[in-house]
């Protein structure tokens, strides 16, 4: 099998628990490390997959990097190769397709409730167990949302940002993150301040109350991942 290219856009926000995922299946990867001026490639064919991860930019910003991913996304999908996008990455592949990004009415950071829409393509990629019991608990950290995609079908959603995750096709675009570990939450949340956000907000948690439901929340996160990383890789290029 080709590698799963996988890319990196800011030093905190790697591959985490997906790479686990993909070690523990002997999925071969390759990590691009945008953040680090590494090129983005003009040709989908040495990849079975395509992964963007997350950060601190918006979509929106004039980044030189930000239409070479565009058009990437753009010759996976039409080659039929799966996307698969993390919260700045779901916003990337939305706009790639024709999608809008703007600011989201509120920002969401920390542990946050989301529920999975009933319908055919979320029994698919979920299962009818987890789409029968709807709620869920995932992290957030973000500002912008995306809308979704012409021909796409949401498979989850939330009341601080209705938009959360949709498929097209064999790709995958999550504004949640669920490719969290206990290090990445430690490191993100030494830039809590920063985001200058109101604790009050009840979509923003405090990074103690971050830490505090950090242990029971990861084993439940990587059972949602499970099963979308797991129905991500079904759609992977075997040659």
């Amino acid at each position: 099998m080709k590698p799963v290219a996988i890319f990196r856009f800011s030093p905190g926000e790697g591959a985490g628990y997906f790479q686990t995922y993909l070690d523990s299946r002997q999925i071969p990867w390759q990590l691009f490390q945008v953040d680090h001026g590494e090129h983005v490639p003009v040709t989908v064919d040495k990849f079975s997959g395509f992964v963007f991860m997350g950060g601190p930019m918006s979509v929106n910003d004039p980044l030189p990097w930000i239409p070479h991913v565009l058009n990437l996304i753009r010759n996976a999908m039409a080659a039929d190769k799966p996307c698969l996008g993390h919260c700045l990455g779901g916003q990337l592949m939305s706009k790639a397709i024709g999608g809008v990004i703007t600011r989201n009415p509120v920002k969401e950071i920390g542990w946050n409730p989301i529920r999975i829409d009933d319908n055919e393509v979320s029994r698919q990629w979920l299962g009818d167990d987890m789409v029968d019991n709807r709620d869920f608990i995932t992290f957030q950290w973000h500002g912008d949302t995306f809308t979704i995609p012409e021909g796409a079908t949401r498979i989850v959603t939330g009341d601080a940002c209705v938009n959360q995750a949709y498929v097209i096709g064999n790709s995958l675009g999550m504004q949640c993150h669920v490719e969290m570990t206990q290090k990445m939450i430690q490191t993100w949340c030494r830039d809590w301040e920063k985001e200058h956000v109101d604790p009050q907000l009840p979509s923003v948690q405090t990074p103690d109350e971050m830490m505090e439901e950090m242990r029971e929340n990861l084993v439940l996160l990587k059972q949602i991942a499970d099963r979308l990383y797991g129905r991500w890789c079904e759609g992977l290029s075997k040659d």
